[in-house]
């Protein structure tokens, strides 16, 4: 469980890390360039968002399911 939750974790930075290549690298040519640099760093945030979300899903089924507790904090520390 924690290994699927941490490998989500890292798909949404890399996710990020990618529209932010895609952000901050342009093509030396035409503006049209740009364009398929927009569309890529558009999809890979959408993919950050996707990820996110299906975490956050997976964590509720998880709670639904009894897979994971709640432990709270100890009382009397």
């Amino acid at each position: 469980m924690k290994i699927v939750i941490v490998l989500g974790f890292v798909a949404v930075l890399a996710a990020l890390g990618a529209a932010g290549v895609f952000m901050l690298r342009r093509g030396p040519s035409a503006p049209a360039d740009a364009s398929v640099s927009r569309q890529r760093m558009a999809r890979a945030l959408a993919v950050r968002v996707g990820v996110s979300v299906a975490i956050f899903l997976f964590l509720m089924l998880g709670y639904l399911l009894g897979w994971i507790t709640p432990t709270g904090l100890p009382v009397g520390r």
